[in-house]
């Protein structure tokens, strides 16, 4: 007779379980809302910017402030600086605010592309704080508190907006005074640089080309994705400003403006490209701070959302959206827990009702998967080779279940934490920025060898409901952990190789 404890553990697995089964079909939903909205939507968005146009648009353009908030970006400020000045809309209209809290240096840099793009004409400043209160969220309200603009344009030091991106996106903004944001899709500068960046481009096209435009045009509540948007400033004044008692404020704005009557509008067919990641290291970072901030977004504002006069199916959307890095903490815990039942437990399941549950599991288990293949397909010519990389990326999602659990439980804990940078190499490699040895990789790889070992036992006891998914697991800890320690000695050589340059130059 299995004692409390195995029950209490059954009890964990199966509510992990069904969590899980719950976050795969909800993407089953958003893909529905994208399929039956696409072509009407975007029609819709091509008929209002060419109306807007032929009626004298040009004459109609309001100031527009677009403010770049960066920190310690010696290797990409000057190509931002540059490519945010090239954009095509009216100088005497367009203020630019280089929001500069680096401390390395960098500062400097920022200054001299400054001076540089003002004697050309351009409207621009360069505001540099000694301090870091609030981290970029205090960056963006003290630039707000001396921006000229009606509208306020936000890209992030990684970046490079196309020269029609004012133009595409402002009159939405000017035509519809209920519209609080508009946000664009990402595109990607690197997919190609390695199977990392490929498998994170489809990763990010998942979200932006299915759930954004699900949410968006299905009148859920999405958020702002921190960059590449542009907010109405009497929408950011009217729900409260910035604020940085969470580390992803921009959810936290976007869902306070929302509760404020604000709507917010996806483009989908305005893309602005990006640098990801290249370092895993720094990609898990980046993981971290957007898990951890969601879930602190969420325990600070779903009581809000579930108290106020919105559709149910707003509500529920936005607990599944809000808590969407739940998934790492349930994953770690159905890997954690899958060994001891299969020994202690006894599991008697008949063949029907065994039948009943492969079928569920495979369903719910193949969405995610399902929406980044139709997100591939509707917007990438080359989507056949670049769906080859989907085993890499369910390893990647797989691989950093503990480093996001980590910042789940972190953001349940009450604890702010930093704002952590995610360094970027760039187009000029200026500086090579230090990183800590990743002590998680070392407990990754004790989780493969784990999963591994519960494969093993779980497909010679001829369970072969749970040992498939044991070894994605074993193959997920595994990737991830090699990778993270592969390169952080890769970095540590190159640092070491340019320290030996910089004294010898010297």
């Amino acid at each position: 007779m299995p004692s409390p404890i195995i029950y209490a553990m059954f009890g964990l697995y199966a509510i992990a379980s069904v969590g899980l089964f719950t976050y795969g079909i909800n993407c089953y939903w958003l893909l529905a809302l994208f399929l039956k909205n696409k072509r009407k939507e975007g029609v819709y968005d091509r008929r209002k910017i060419r109306r807007f146009y032929a009626e004298g648009g040009m004459e109609k353009l309001p100031m527009v402030t677009t403010q770049l908030p960066v920190y310690n970006e010696a290797n990409v400020i000057e190509r931002l600086i540059r490519s945010v000045c090239a954009m095509e809309y009216p100088k005497d209209r367009h203020e630019i605010q280089v929001l500069d809290d680096s401390t390395d240096g960098s500062e400097k840099l920022s200054a001299q592309f400054v001076d540089e793009m003002r004697a050309k004409g351009h409207d621009i400043v360069l505001i540099h704080r000694t301090n870091r209160h609030d981290y970029k969220a205090g960056a963006l309200n003290d630039g707000m508190q001396v921006c000229k603009g009606e509208f306020i344009a936000i890209f992030d030091a990684d970046f490079v907006p196309p020269a029609d991106y004012l133009l595409r996106c402002v009159p939405f903004l000017s035509m519809d005074k209920e519209i609080g944001l508009v946000q664009a899709r990402w595109g990607h500068l690197n997919s190609q640089e390695s199977s990392l960046t490929l498998a994170q481009s489809i990763g990010i096209d998942g979200h932006f080309v299915i759930e954004q435009s699900a949410r968006s045009w299905g009148r859920l509540f999405m958020n702002f994705n921190g960059t590449a948007g542009i907010w109405r400033k009497t929408a950011i004044e009217n729900s409260g400003g910035w604020q940085g008692d969470t580390l992803t404020e921009d959810m936290d704005l976007s869902y306070r403006a929302q509760l404020h009557g604000w709507r917010m509008k996806f483009l989908y067919d305005v893309v602005v490209p990006a640098e990801l990641p290249s370092d895993i290291n720094a990609f898990k970072s980046q993981q971290f701070r957007w898990a951890k901030g969601s879930i602190q977004t969420a325990v600070k504002l779903l009581p809000k959302v579930l108290a106020a006069d919105v559709s149910w199916k707003v509500k529920l959307q936005s607990v599944l959206h809000t808590t969407h890095y739940a998934i790492h903490p349930l994953m770690l815990l159905t890997a954690l827990l899958a060994l001891p039942l299969l020994y202690w437990f006894p599991f008697k399941v008949g063949t029907a009702a065994f039948s009943g549950l492969c079928v569920l599991i495979l369903i719910s288990s193949l969405a995610p998967s399902i929406l980044y293949l139709v997100a591939q397909r509707v917007s990438r010519k080359n989507w056949k080779s670049r769906i080859l990389s989907l085993p890499t990326l369910m390893a990647l999602g797989v691989g950093v279940a503990l480093n996001n659990t980590r910042a789940v439980l972190s953001a349940l804990s009450g604890r702010k934490g930093a704002f952590i940078r995610t360094p970027k190499a760039g187009d000029k490699m200026v500086h090579v920025y230090k990183s800590k040895f990743p002590i998680a990789s070392v407990l990754e790889l004790g989780l493969a060898a784990y999963c591994f070992l519960g494969f093993v036992h779980y497909t010679m006891a001829q369970k072969y409901l749970v040992g498939p998914f044991l070894g994605l697991y074993a193959v997920g800890f595994l990737v991830v952990g090699c990778m993270s320690l592969t390169h952080y000695v890769k970095k540590f050589y190159l640092m070491k190789f340019a320290a030996v340059t910089a004294l010898q130059e010297a």
